[in-house]
This record gives structure tokens, sequence and C-alpha cells, in this order.
């Protein structure tokens, strides 16, 4: 992203940020996100040549047009008639059983992103990113504008056409969400390399973002990714 684009988004990013400053606990909206666009960056070689982990990141917002693109290119729908009568979506999970989830810390809530609809749905008001960074305020994703929180829903194995032989098992389960967790977090990867981003994926205080998310027992946070622009 240049500092012309940016420049131009900083009306985009001043309405964003006084729509999130004004999220209440329980009354807080979902944000529409902008429509992802198909194309732009660097190309799939390019990505791959400049893919590598950057952890100092500015504490600048993305514009509305990256974040919703972010969002797609990590897990959104990408064709209304995929596998298993469900939607296909940008990162494939073992019998299309779409278990992961992404939360969205930002710096004044967390949401949840609904690819469906393509949305932020508020979850809970406050600055969580320390949590979402497992160092506490010291680390950079504490001040980075994206932390996004990958949590597996268990529940929705049971919801799915059962191809896979194994998927039933809890531990062959371990495998299918840690794969998918892989393939989500290489296109968030990927999709910074293409817009010049810098992305970090790493651990995160589990226990406290369990509580923070008011997760359910078959809920369970993994790790995270830290994304914005690189100092």
């Amino acid at each position: 992203m240049n500092r012309r684009t940016f420049v131009k988004s900083l009306p985009a990013i001043t309405l964003m940020a006084a729509t999130v400053s004004s999220l209440g606990a329980e009354a807080a909206s979902p944000i529409a996100l902008v429509k992802p666009e198909s194309d732009g960056g660097k190309s799939v070689l390019a990505a791959l040549k400049a893919r590598r982990t950057i952890r100092d990141i500015r504490p600048d917002p993305l514009p509305p047009q990256t974040l919703s693109n972010l969002l797609w290119a990590a897990f959104g729908v990408n064709r209304e008639n995929g596998p298993m009568g469900r939607t296909g979506r940008t990162a494939a999970s073992a019998s299309n059983a779409q278990e992961m989830d992404l939360y969205v810390a930002l710096p004044d809530a967390v949401y949840l992103y609904e690819a469906g609809p393509h949305r932020l749905t508020p979850v809970v008001a406050g600055d969580f990113r320390d949590q979402a960074g497992g160092r506490g305020r010291g680390s950079a994703s504490a001040k980075a504008p994206v932390n996004l929180i990958f949590v597996v829903d268990l529940a929705k194995y049971a919801k799915t056409p059962f191809q896979e032989p194994r998927l039933k098992d809890p531990e062959f389960q371990k495998l299918y969400y840690g794969v998918a967790t892989g393939l989500i977090a290489g296109n968030v990867y990927l999709f910074a390399a293409s817009q010049s981003l810098a992305a970090w994926f790493h651990n995160c205080n589990r226990d406290a973002l369990t509580v923070t998310l008011k997760l359910r027992p078959d809920q369970r946070v993994l790790f995270a990714q830290t994304v914005g622009l690189p100092l």
C-alpha cells in the first residue's frame, strides 16, 4: 500500500473508527464490510517470494477495503456451490466442515467474522489485543491494528456429512483443525505479502481469551495472527 492510497482512505478510516468507538457492550451493531476485491496486489509467485514473518508493525489502522480483503482472503466465501451442499471458502477444511471461526481484535472491540454476509459481528467491547498477543501489553500485537484469533468450534463436526473416515475421532479432529488453522494462516501470510503488509502468526493468551470471548466448552482458542503496516 502506497502513501497516496493510504491518504485517500483516511475519510473511510475515520468513519470506521467512529463506528467502532461508539460500540456499547450490548448495543453494538454488526459492521458490514465493503465488497472484497478480486484482483490487485503482487502475483502469487511474487507473494510467495516476499512471504515472511514481520513482527514490527505500526499502530495505524488498516483502510476498510484492506480489512475487507484480508478477511475474505483468510476464510471468506469464494463460491456459493461448494462441497457437501455448502458454500466454498478460500481455505479448505475436512468434509467442508468449516470448523474454524475467526475473531478479530480491533482497538475498541472484538468481533466475529461472518463469512456468509461478509460482516463483523461484535462480541465484546474493549481493547483485548494484549490477550491476542500472549506477551501482555509489551507485545507488538497489543498495538497493531488487527489481531485475528483462531477458534475451533468442535460442534461443527457433528453437523457435517462425515465423508472423512475419522472425523468423529477427537484425536484425529486435532489433526484436521490444526491443518485448517495452517491453511487460513497461510492465506493471511500470502495476502499480507501481496499487499506489502506485515503479518505474524503466534501464540496467545488462550485462557484469558476463552473467558473474554465467552466460549463454550466445545470451542477452543488455538492461535492468533497479527496484521498491519510494517515499520
